[in-house]
Protein backbone atom coordinates (compact mmCIF):
# COMPACT_ATOMS: atom_id res chain seq x y z
CA UNK A 1 0.00 0.00 0.00
CA UNK A 2 1.23 3.48 -1.32
CA UNK A 3 1.85 5.43 2.03
CA UNK A 4 -0.25 8.07 3.11
CA UNK A 5 -0.15 11.91 3.28
CA UNK A 6 -0.43 11.61 7.37
CA UNK A 7 1.95 8.56 7.74
CA UNK A 8 4.43 10.65 5.73
CA UNK A 9 4.33 13.88 7.56
CA UNK A 10 4.27 11.13 11.17
CA UNK A 11 7.47 9.43 8.97
CA UNK A 12 8.74 13.27 9.12
CA UNK A 13 8.19 14.12 12.63
CA UNK A 14 9.80 11.10 14.31
CA UNK A 15 13.12 10.90 11.49
CA UNK A 16 11.85 7.77 9.57
CA UNK A 17 11.77 7.53 5.75
CA UNK A 18 14.38 10.97 5.36
CA UNK A 19 16.70 8.57 3.64
CA UNK A 20 14.72 7.94 1.07
CA UNK A 21 16.13 7.02 -2.30
CA UNK A 22 15.03 9.92 -5.27
CA UNK A 23 14.72 8.90 -8.99
CA UNK A 24 13.45 10.22 -12.00
CA UNK A 25 10.47 8.19 -13.79
CA UNK A 26 10.21 10.72 -16.30
CA UNK A 27 11.36 13.64 -18.83
CA UNK A 28 10.20 16.29 -20.79
CA UNK A 29 11.91 18.92 -23.07
CA UNK A 30 10.94 22.09 -25.82
CA UNK A 31 14.49 23.05 -26.55
CA UNK A 32 16.37 25.07 -29.59
CA UNK A 33 17.96 21.37 -30.24
CA UNK A 34 14.30 19.19 -29.91
CA UNK A 35 11.02 19.42 -28.64
CA UNK A 36 11.24 16.07 -27.46
CA UNK A 37 13.55 14.07 -25.96
CA UNK A 38 14.69 11.37 -28.72
CA UNK A 39 15.08 14.52 -30.70
CA UNK A 40 16.93 15.95 -27.87
CA UNK A 41 19.00 12.88 -27.91
CA UNK A 42 20.27 12.90 -31.34
CA UNK A 43 21.22 16.62 -31.55
CA UNK A 44 23.50 15.71 -28.46
CA UNK A 45 24.98 12.38 -30.31
CA UNK A 46 25.59 14.32 -33.38
CA UNK A 47 26.31 18.21 -31.88
CA UNK A 48 23.66 19.41 -33.87
CA UNK A 49 23.50 23.36 -32.91
CA UNK A 50 20.16 24.92 -32.49
CA UNK A 51 21.75 28.81 -32.42
CA UNK A 52 20.56 31.05 -35.26
CA UNK A 53 20.02 35.04 -36.10
CA UNK A 54 16.86 37.14 -35.53
CA UNK A 55 17.72 40.53 -37.55
CA UNK A 56 14.70 41.43 -35.49
CA UNK A 57 16.75 41.83 -32.02
CA UNK A 58 18.90 44.30 -34.17
CA UNK A 59 15.87 46.74 -34.91
CA UNK A 60 14.98 46.36 -31.35
CA UNK A 61 18.63 47.96 -30.22
CA UNK A 62 20.69 44.87 -29.48
CA UNK A 63 24.17 44.86 -30.24
CA UNK A 64 23.86 40.81 -30.96
CA UNK A 65 20.77 39.20 -32.67
CA UNK A 66 22.02 35.68 -31.64
CA UNK A 67 19.59 33.33 -30.01
CA UNK A 68 18.87 29.66 -29.69
CA UNK A 69 15.58 29.09 -32.31
CA UNK A 70 13.04 28.06 -30.46
CA UNK A 71 9.71 26.42 -31.94
CA UNK A 72 6.95 28.58 -30.60
CA UNK A 73 4.40 26.71 -28.85
CA UNK A 74 0.65 26.85 -30.46
CA UNK A 75 -2.23 25.45 -27.94
CA UNK A 76 -5.17 24.79 -29.09
CA UNK A 77 -8.57 24.27 -27.08
CA UNK A 78 -7.61 20.40 -27.30
CA UNK A 79 -4.60 20.91 -25.51
CA UNK A 80 -5.13 23.51 -22.80
CA UNK A 81 -8.97 25.49 -22.43
CA UNK A 82 -9.37 28.99 -23.60
CA UNK A 83 -9.65 30.20 -20.42
CA UNK A 84 -6.50 28.87 -19.21
CA UNK A 85 -4.35 30.06 -22.40
CA UNK A 86 -5.38 33.22 -21.31
CA UNK A 87 -3.48 32.96 -18.58
CA UNK A 88 0.10 31.43 -19.27
CA UNK A 89 3.00 33.15 -20.16
CA UNK A 90 5.46 32.60 -23.41
CA UNK A 91 7.41 30.27 -20.33
CA UNK A 92 4.39 28.45 -19.25
CA UNK A 93 3.19 27.61 -22.57
CA UNK A 94 6.70 26.16 -22.69
CA UNK A 95 6.88 24.40 -19.35
CA UNK A 96 3.48 22.87 -20.31
CA UNK A 97 4.45 20.92 -23.34
CA UNK A 98 7.60 19.83 -21.29
CA UNK A 99 5.37 18.70 -18.33
CA UNK A 100 3.20 16.87 -20.46
CA UNK A 101 6.15 15.01 -21.77
CA UNK A 102 7.35 14.48 -18.72
CA UNK A 103 4.28 12.56 -17.09
CA UNK A 104 3.52 10.66 -20.17
CA UNK A 105 6.77 9.17 -20.10
CA UNK A 106 6.78 8.31 -16.43
CA UNK A 107 3.25 6.91 -16.51
CA UNK A 108 1.10 9.15 -14.91
CA UNK A 109 -1.92 9.68 -16.42
CA UNK A 110 -4.80 12.34 -15.09
CA UNK A 111 -6.50 9.27 -13.13
CA UNK A 112 -3.26 9.23 -11.12
CA UNK A 113 -3.13 13.04 -10.86
CA UNK A 114 -6.76 13.12 -9.69
CA UNK A 115 -5.87 10.29 -6.64
CA UNK A 116 -2.43 11.35 -5.76
CA UNK A 117 -0.68 14.60 -3.89
CA UNK A 118 2.00 15.82 -6.49
CA UNK A 119 4.52 18.26 -6.06
CA UNK A 120 5.33 21.07 -8.24
CA UNK A 121 8.73 23.22 -8.36
CA UNK A 122 10.14 25.35 -11.17
CA UNK A 123 12.74 27.95 -12.00
CA UNK A 124 11.94 31.13 -13.35
CA UNK A 125 13.05 34.08 -12.99
CA UNK A 126 11.28 36.41 -15.04
CA UNK A 127 8.06 37.46 -17.18
CA UNK A 128 9.62 40.37 -19.08
CA UNK A 129 7.26 40.06 -22.13
CA UNK A 130 3.38 39.87 -19.94
CA UNK A 131 4.82 42.49 -18.29
CA UNK A 132 6.19 44.92 -20.46
CA UNK A 133 3.30 44.57 -22.89
CA UNK A 134 1.14 45.38 -19.95
CA UNK A 135 2.73 48.15 -19.17
CA UNK A 136 2.12 49.90 -22.74
CA UNK A 137 -1.32 48.70 -22.91
CA UNK A 138 -2.11 51.03 -19.86
CA UNK A 139 0.46 53.90 -21.42
CA UNK A 140 -1.28 53.40 -24.55
CA UNK A 141 -5.35 53.10 -23.06
CA UNK A 142 -4.78 54.75 -19.59
CA UNK A 143 -7.39 51.86 -18.70
CA UNK A 144 -6.82 48.50 -16.72
CA UNK A 145 -9.74 47.10 -18.21
CA UNK A 146 -7.96 46.52 -21.63
CA UNK A 147 -5.35 44.21 -19.95
CA UNK A 148 -7.78 41.28 -19.45
CA UNK A 149 -8.49 38.44 -17.25
CA UNK A 150 -5.23 37.06 -17.76
CA UNK A 151 -2.45 39.83 -17.17
CA UNK A 152 -2.24 38.86 -13.89
CA UNK A 153 -1.04 35.73 -14.11
CA UNK A 154 0.93 35.92 -16.95
CA UNK A 155 2.99 38.62 -15.55
CA UNK A 156 3.70 36.83 -12.13
CA UNK A 157 6.96 35.03 -12.01
CA UNK A 158 5.36 32.13 -10.52
CA UNK A 159 3.11 31.94 -13.86
CA UNK A 160 4.60 29.08 -14.57
CA UNK A 161 3.82 26.80 -11.26
CA UNK A 162 0.59 28.58 -11.09
CA UNK A 163 -0.76 27.57 -14.50
CA UNK A 164 1.26 23.83 -14.13
CA UNK A 165 -1.17 23.48 -11.12
CA UNK A 166 -4.29 24.85 -12.23
CA UNK A 167 -3.79 22.80 -15.85
CA UNK A 168 -2.87 19.67 -14.21
CA UNK A 169 -4.67 19.94 -10.41
CA UNK A 170 -1.71 19.28 -8.40
CA UNK A 171 -2.09 19.66 -5.23
CA UNK A 172 1.19 18.90 -3.69
CA UNK A 173 3.91 22.16 -2.99
CA UNK A 174 3.32 24.74 -5.53
CA UNK A 175 6.28 27.49 -5.58
CA UNK A 176 8.75 29.02 -7.97
CA UNK A 177 12.07 28.93 -7.63
CA UNK A 178 14.41 32.28 -8.46
CA UNK A 179 17.73 32.23 -8.60
CA UNK A 180 18.84 33.36 -11.98
CA UNK A 181 20.63 31.07 -13.78
CA UNK A 182 20.86 28.34 -11.03
CA UNK A 183 17.39 28.77 -10.39
CA UNK A 184 16.10 25.18 -12.03
CA UNK A 185 19.51 23.20 -10.50
CA UNK A 186 17.83 24.64 -7.12
CA UNK A 187 13.93 23.59 -8.11
CA UNK A 188 15.58 20.10 -8.60
CA UNK A 189 17.58 19.74 -5.50
CA UNK A 190 14.59 20.97 -3.37
CA UNK A 191 12.18 18.62 -5.12
CA UNK A 192 14.64 16.06 -4.08
CA UNK A 193 14.77 17.31 -1.24
CA UNK A 194 10.77 16.91 -0.08
CA UNK A 195 10.50 13.57 -1.26
CA UNK A 196 13.79 12.34 0.18
CA UNK A 197 12.59 13.51 3.31
CA UNK A 198 9.09 12.19 3.25
CA UNK A 199 7.17 15.50 2.54
CA UNK A 200 5.86 14.12 -1.47
CA UNK A 201 6.01 11.00 -2.89
CA UNK A 202 6.32 12.59 -6.37
CA UNK A 203 6.87 16.25 -7.61
CA UNK A 204 7.06 17.78 -11.11
CA UNK A 205 10.27 19.48 -11.61
CA UNK A 206 12.32 21.70 -13.88
CA UNK A 207 12.91 25.47 -15.02
CA UNK A 208 11.37 27.54 -17.93
CA UNK A 209 12.47 30.24 -19.69
CA UNK A 210 11.12 32.85 -22.46
CA UNK A 211 12.63 33.76 -25.56
CA UNK A 212 11.10 36.70 -26.81
CA UNK A 213 13.09 39.46 -27.63
CA UNK A 214 12.01 41.90 -24.80
CA UNK A 215 13.20 39.18 -22.21
CA UNK A 216 16.96 39.77 -21.63
CA UNK A 217 18.49 43.29 -23.46
CA UNK A 218 19.06 43.96 -20.09
CA UNK A 219 21.81 41.15 -20.89
CA UNK A 220 23.04 42.46 -23.72
CA UNK A 221 23.80 46.19 -21.80
CA UNK A 222 26.07 44.20 -20.18
CA UNK A 223 27.42 43.13 -23.16
CA UNK A 224 27.83 39.80 -22.37
CA UNK A 225 26.56 38.42 -25.56
CA UNK A 226 28.46 36.98 -28.58
CA UNK A 227 28.50 39.11 -31.62
CA UNK A 228 29.60 36.22 -33.74
CA UNK A 229 26.45 36.78 -35.93
CA UNK A 230 28.94 35.64 -39.27
CA UNK A 231 29.08 32.20 -38.06
CA UNK A 232 25.85 31.78 -35.44
CA UNK A 233 26.53 27.74 -34.96
CA UNK A 234 30.17 28.92 -34.16
CA UNK A 235 29.32 31.64 -31.65
CA UNK A 236 28.71 29.46 -28.66
CA UNK A 237 32.40 28.36 -27.66
CA UNK A 238 32.38 27.22 -23.81
CA UNK A 239 36.26 27.05 -22.63
CA UNK A 240 37.87 28.26 -25.86
CA UNK A 241 40.27 30.72 -26.11
CA UNK A 242 38.45 32.82 -28.62
CA UNK A 243 35.08 32.96 -27.10
CA UNK A 244 33.62 36.62 -26.79
CA UNK A 245 30.24 35.73 -25.02
CA UNK A 246 27.42 33.92 -24.62
CA UNK A 247 24.49 32.88 -26.55
CA UNK A 248 21.08 33.51 -25.16
CA UNK A 249 18.18 30.87 -25.49
CA UNK A 250 15.08 29.28 -23.42
CA UNK A 251 11.98 27.07 -23.65
CA UNK A 252 11.80 24.14 -20.98
CA UNK A 253 12.25 21.35 -19.32
CA UNK A 254 10.96 18.78 -16.48
CA UNK A 255 11.71 15.66 -14.26
CA UNK A 256 9.54 13.95 -12.66
CA UNK A 257 10.87 13.17 -8.97
CA UNK A 258 9.67 10.12 -6.73
CA UNK A 259 10.67 8.30 -3.90
CA UNK A 260 12.09 4.91 -5.56
CA UNK A 261 9.75 2.44 -3.48
CA UNK A 262 6.79 4.52 -4.54
CA UNK A 263 8.33 4.28 -8.13
CA UNK A 264 8.35 0.35 -7.78
CA UNK A 265 5.21 -0.28 -6.26
CA UNK A 266 3.54 1.33 -9.50
CA UNK A 267 5.63 -0.16 -11.79
CA UNK A 268 7.09 2.82 -13.24
CA UNK A 269 10.07 3.13 -15.16
CA UNK A 270 13.50 4.46 -13.46
CA UNK A 271 15.68 6.90 -15.55
CA UNK A 272 18.28 7.86 -13.08
CA UNK A 273 18.87 8.83 -9.30
CA UNK A 274 19.14 11.80 -7.98
CA UNK A 275 21.98 11.39 -5.70
CA UNK A 276 23.31 14.51 -4.37
CA UNK A 277 22.57 18.38 -4.29
CA UNK A 278 24.96 20.60 -3.36
CA UNK A 279 24.35 25.07 -2.89
CA UNK A 280 26.84 27.26 -1.59
CA UNK A 281 27.02 31.56 -2.15
CA UNK A 282 29.32 33.54 -3.10
CA UNK A 283 28.95 36.45 -0.98
CA UNK A 284 31.17 38.66 -3.54
CA UNK A 285 29.83 40.95 -6.21
CA UNK A 286 26.64 40.64 -7.30
CA UNK A 287 27.77 39.61 -11.16
CA UNK A 288 31.34 38.19 -10.13
CA UNK A 289 31.63 34.51 -10.47
CA UNK A 290 33.66 32.74 -7.52
CA UNK A 291 35.76 29.99 -7.43
CA UNK A 292 35.58 29.10 -3.87
CA UNK A 293 31.76 28.75 -4.50
CA UNK A 294 31.46 27.15 -7.46
CA UNK A 295 33.86 24.40 -5.50
CA UNK A 296 32.01 24.38 -2.81
CA UNK A 297 28.30 23.53 -4.66
CA UNK A 298 30.12 20.88 -6.28
CA UNK A 299 31.96 19.46 -3.05
CA UNK A 300 28.48 19.29 -1.00
CA UNK A 301 26.83 17.58 -3.92
CA UNK A 302 29.27 14.84 -3.93
CA UNK A 303 29.42 14.62 -0.34
CA UNK A 304 25.51 14.26 -0.66
CA UNK A 305 25.51 11.46 -2.95
CA UNK A 306 28.61 9.94 -0.89
CA UNK A 307 31.12 9.93 -4.13
CA UNK A 308 34.20 11.37 -4.66
CA UNK A 309 35.26 13.09 -7.58
CA UNK A 310 37.24 10.02 -9.22
CA UNK A 311 33.59 8.41 -9.52
CA UNK A 312 32.57 10.75 -11.91
CA UNK A 313 32.19 9.81 -15.45
CA UNK A 314 31.02 12.98 -17.13
CA UNK A 315 30.76 16.57 -15.69
CA UNK A 316 28.08 19.05 -17.33
CA UNK A 317 29.53 22.49 -16.98
CA UNK A 318 27.71 25.34 -16.54
CA UNK A 319 30.44 27.39 -18.73
CA UNK A 320 28.28 29.87 -21.08
CA UNK A 321 31.12 30.83 -23.33
CA UNK A 322 32.02 34.00 -21.56
CA UNK A 323 35.65 34.94 -21.13
CA UNK A 324 35.43 35.73 -17.01
CA UNK A 325 33.02 32.71 -16.23
CA UNK A 326 34.30 30.20 -17.62
CA UNK A 327 37.57 30.46 -16.72
CA UNK A 328 36.08 30.82 -12.92
CA UNK A 329 34.41 26.94 -13.63
CA UNK A 330 37.45 25.69 -15.74
CA UNK A 331 39.65 26.53 -12.23
CA UNK A 332 37.35 25.26 -9.93
CA UNK A 333 37.05 21.88 -11.84
CA UNK A 334 40.87 21.61 -11.93
CA UNK A 335 40.84 21.71 -8.48
CA UNK A 336 38.34 18.53 -7.93
CA UNK A 337 39.08 16.85 -11.54
CA UNK A 338 42.67 17.47 -12.76
CA UNK A 339 44.06 13.63 -13.37
CA UNK A 340 40.64 12.10 -12.75
CA UNK A 341 38.76 10.35 -15.65
CA UNK A 342 35.33 12.37 -15.60
CA UNK A 343 35.08 13.69 -19.31
CA UNK A 344 33.47 17.30 -19.47
CA UNK A 345 31.38 19.10 -22.04
CA UNK A 346 29.09 22.28 -22.29
CA UNK A 347 26.19 21.81 -23.86
CA UNK A 348 25.88 25.87 -23.60
CA UNK A 349 28.12 25.18 -27.00
CA UNK A 350 24.81 23.53 -28.67
CA UNK A 351 22.07 25.44 -27.23
CA UNK A 352 23.44 28.51 -26.14
CA UNK A 353 22.47 29.80 -22.38
CA UNK A 354 19.38 28.33 -21.46
CA UNK A 355 19.24 30.80 -18.18
CA UNK A 356 16.58 29.83 -15.96
CA UNK A 357 16.30 26.53 -17.48
CA UNK A 358 19.25 25.74 -18.24
CA UNK A 359 19.72 23.08 -14.85
CA UNK A 360 17.09 21.08 -15.99
CA UNK A 361 17.46 20.85 -19.80
CA UNK A 362 20.98 19.79 -18.67
CA UNK A 363 19.93 17.30 -16.10
CA UNK A 364 17.36 15.86 -18.85
CA UNK A 365 20.78 16.21 -21.32
CA UNK A 366 22.51 14.12 -18.81
CA UNK A 367 19.84 11.17 -18.60
CA UNK A 368 20.14 10.76 -22.40
CA UNK A 369 23.38 10.30 -22.40
CA UNK A 370 23.16 7.81 -19.31
CA UNK A 371 20.54 5.93 -20.90
CA UNK A 372 22.59 5.65 -24.04
CA UNK A 373 25.66 5.52 -23.19
CA UNK A 374 27.59 8.48 -24.84
CA UNK A 375 28.77 12.32 -23.75
CA UNK A 376 28.12 14.88 -25.62
CA UNK A 377 30.56 17.26 -27.26
CA UNK A 378 31.54 20.71 -26.53
CA UNK A 379 31.39 21.75 -30.03
CA UNK A 380 33.83 24.59 -31.21
CA UNK A 381 36.36 24.02 -28.69
CA UNK A 382 39.31 24.34 -31.01
CA UNK A 383 41.96 25.74 -28.85
CA UNK A 384 42.20 26.12 -24.85
CA UNK A 385 43.36 29.15 -22.79
CA UNK A 386 45.62 28.33 -20.00
CA UNK A 387 42.82 27.42 -17.53
CA UNK A 388 41.10 24.83 -20.19
CA UNK A 389 44.66 23.37 -21.24
CA UNK A 390 44.45 21.24 -17.74
CA UNK A 391 40.65 20.09 -18.19
CA UNK A 392 39.42 16.72 -20.10
CA UNK A 393 36.82 18.25 -22.62
CA UNK A 394 35.67 16.26 -25.17
CA UNK A 395 35.43 18.72 -28.45
CA UNK A 396 33.23 15.48 -29.98
CA UNK A 397 30.75 12.72 -28.84
CA UNK A 398 32.71 10.09 -27.07
CA UNK A 399 30.80 6.43 -26.94
CA UNK A 400 31.16 5.23 -23.29
CA UNK A 401 29.12 4.00 -20.45
CA UNK A 402 28.11 7.05 -17.94
CA UNK A 403 27.07 5.73 -14.92
CA UNK A 404 27.83 8.99 -12.77
CA UNK A 405 27.54 12.22 -13.94
CA UNK A 406 28.09 15.53 -11.87
CA UNK A 407 25.79 18.98 -13.77
CA UNK A 408 26.91 22.40 -12.32
CA UNK A 409 25.08 25.54 -12.46
CA UNK A 410 26.14 29.17 -11.17
CA UNK A 411 24.29 32.43 -11.32
CA UNK A 412 23.74 36.35 -10.55
CA UNK A 413 23.62 37.60 -7.15
CA UNK A 414 26.33 34.40 -6.78
CA UNK A 415 23.87 31.70 -6.32
CA UNK A 416 25.66 28.26 -6.84
CA UNK A 417 24.11 24.60 -7.52
CA UNK A 418 25.14 21.00 -8.39
CA UNK A 419 23.58 17.89 -9.01
CA UNK A 420 25.22 14.49 -8.52
CA UNK A 421 22.67 11.87 -11.28
CA UNK A 422 23.60 8.42 -11.00
CA UNK A 423 22.07 5.23 -13.27
CA UNK A 424 20.10 2.69 -11.59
Amino acid sequence: MLQTNNQRKKDSMTGAGKQRKVVITGTGIWSCIGTDVATVGRSLLEGRSGIGVQRERLDYGYRSALTGIVPEPVLTKADVSRHMRACMSEEAKYAFLASRQAFSSAGIDADYLAAHEVGCIFGNDTSAKAVIESAQTMADGHDSAMLGYGSVFQCLTSSVTMNLGAIFHLRGANFTVGAACASSTHAIGLAAMLVRQGLQDVVLCGGAQETNLLSLSSFDALQVFSTRMDAPTAASRPFDRHRDGLVPSGGAAALVVEDYDHAVARGAHIIAEVAGYGFSGNGGGISSPDERGCRTAMERALDDAGVSAGDIDYVNAHATSTPQGDAVEAKALCGLFAGEHALISSTKSMTGHECWMAGASEAVYCTIMMQNDFVAPNINFCEPDEYSKELNITPVAVRTPVNTVLSNSFGFGGTNAALVLRKI
